[in-house]
């Protein structure tokens, strides 16, 4: 067949425009896309140490923010019962304030328990039917009796695979912890890796609201180790928020609740009532979704026992049926609901070890006890650790985090520290949670990780 096409050269003039602002635009979107594409969120698995159980679950998981080419690599640990999505909207907001930074939210490797099937479709109704109907895949103790010794030791290997991948080309590590999450990165920076102490693979420390030795005794027994050992090699293995015996119906109760706030914010909430909702939980007139997702974690009106899962986010309505929540303080309640409705990389953890437990509170003297030895916590390195430390505290522990913060420093060789106390202005959730322009976290990290981050 012969060509017939006609030679651009004489094209109409308008013609030639519009093909030529079409490619243009193409052009423009691929870019777009590549852009994107560079800074995406990633949700990767990551080979973990061999550990006690089966193979299979010596993995864990980060999810990864910021460029695809970062110098430097910010990994989060999240706190008790938190998942990858708890520590998200810092780790997406982070690296836009930082030229050159990644940031990894850590999954441990429990994880791997969560049937999370029932949120796929994004319908509350059907999650409800699925989770409330028990028709999901349990874990109980009985199939797992091995977990009982996933505990730091366990942890702190995986975190040296994930830490030495963060680290590969000469790329400079941070490491940070929500909560608990935060003990967890003191104990890796004191940890002994076969004679050498973690903190050798560190640039920086940062503790958002935790740390060793700011939460419970420092002074935590042999005896007292071997009584809670045994009761968890028992079959105590996993922490139970609701009391229910049921340890994953609170992190599914909280999903469930950010889920309907998200769908139906307005609508009278079907959860309210629950019969495995304890009575404290429980508001004593009709609230709408995102009433009762508020009522349960803002500090207005949530229960002592909840003080660690707390945000300030405004307050129910005076009045209305059902009652309306209505937005103040330091963040939107759809914010929350968005965080703690998502998956992948959801923002809790359903069978968080008792174990870690134990072992956070042996850890807390930040040296071999007896206690520590007993449990096999190679805490050893404390007084070596020599890289820049930042630490922030919110109302929860009544100073106890920047208590423990300076007691790591006056025993190690931290020469550069930052220490912030937003104890009048921040519930435990806000720093990891909260928008930059109202989260003094953000506000006060973003100049300690750029001179890391520039080498300074």
């Amino acid at each position: 067949m012969r060509d017939t096409a006609v030679p651009v050269s004489s094209w109409p003039i308008s013609t030639a425009i519009r093909l030529a602002l079409s490619a243009l635009a193409i052009t423009l979107l691929a870019l777009a896309v590549n852009a994107a594409g560079a800074s995406a969120s990633r949700y990767v698995a990551i080979k973990g140490a061999k550990a006690p159980g089966p193979k299979q679950y010596d993995k864990v998981w980060v999810e990864k923010h910021g460029p695809r080419k970062a110098d430097t690599v910010f990994v989060v640990i999240p706190g008790a019962g938190g998942g990858a999505g708890s520590v998200a909207p810092i780790a997406r907001d982070l690296p836009k304030r930082v030229d050159g930074l990644q940031v990894w939210s850590f999954d441990r490797r429990e994880q791997a328990f969560e049937d999370t099937s029932g949120f796929d479709s994004g319908d509350p109704a059907a999650a409800t039917d699925y989770y409330l109907g028990f028709k999901y895949d349990r874990v109980t103790p009985d199939e797992v009796p091995f977990v009982s010794e996933w505990g730091f030791r366990t942890e702190m290997r995986d975190l040296r695979k994930v830490i030495r991948k963060a680290g590969k080309g000469g790329r400079k590590v941070i490491l940070g912890g929500h909560s608990r999450g935060a003990s967890s990165a003191v104990a890796y920076a004191a940890w002994d890796f076969n004679g050498k102490g973690g903190f050798r693979d560190l640039d920086g420390l940062v503790l958002i609201d935790g740390g060793l030795a700011a939460f419970g005794p420092q002074d935590f027994s042999k005896a007292q180790a071997e009584e809670r050992l045994a009761e968890i090699r028992g079959g105590d293995l996993f922490s139970d928020p609701l009391g229910a015996g049921i340890p994953e119906i609170g992190p599914i109760f909280s999903e469930l609740g950010a889920l309907y706030a998200v769908k139906q914010p307005q609508q009278a909430s079907p959860l309210q009532d629950h019969p495995l909702i304890p009575a404290s939980l429980k508001p004593s007139f009709p609230v709408t979704n995102e009433g009762f997702l508020g009522f349960i974690f803002d500090d207005t009106n949530s229960p002592p026992g909840f003080a660690a899962l707390r945000i300030r986010a405004g307050t129910l309505a005076p009045s209305g049926d059902p009652r309306p929540w209505v937005d103040g303080q330091n963040m939107p309640l759809s914010d929350f609901a968005k965080a703690f409705s998502r998956e992948p990389a959801n923002a809790t953890e359903w069978y968080y070890p008792t174990r870690m437990v134990l072992d956070t509170a042996a850890a807390n003297a930040l040296r071999p006890t007896p206690a520590a030895r007993l449990l096999g916590l190679e805490i050893k390195h404390a007084a070596r650790i020599n890289v820049p430390l930042y630490a922030i505290q919110t109302e929860l522990t009544n100073g106890g985090v920047l208590a423990g913060a300076n007691t790591v420093i006056d025993g190690s060789r931290i020469k550069k520290s930052k220490l912030v106390d937003a104890s009048e202005r921040m519930s435990h959730l806000d720093p990891v949670l909260a928008p930059a322009k109202t989260n003094r976290f953000t506000k006060t990290v973003t100049p300690f990780l750029k001179r890391i981050a520039a080498g300074r």
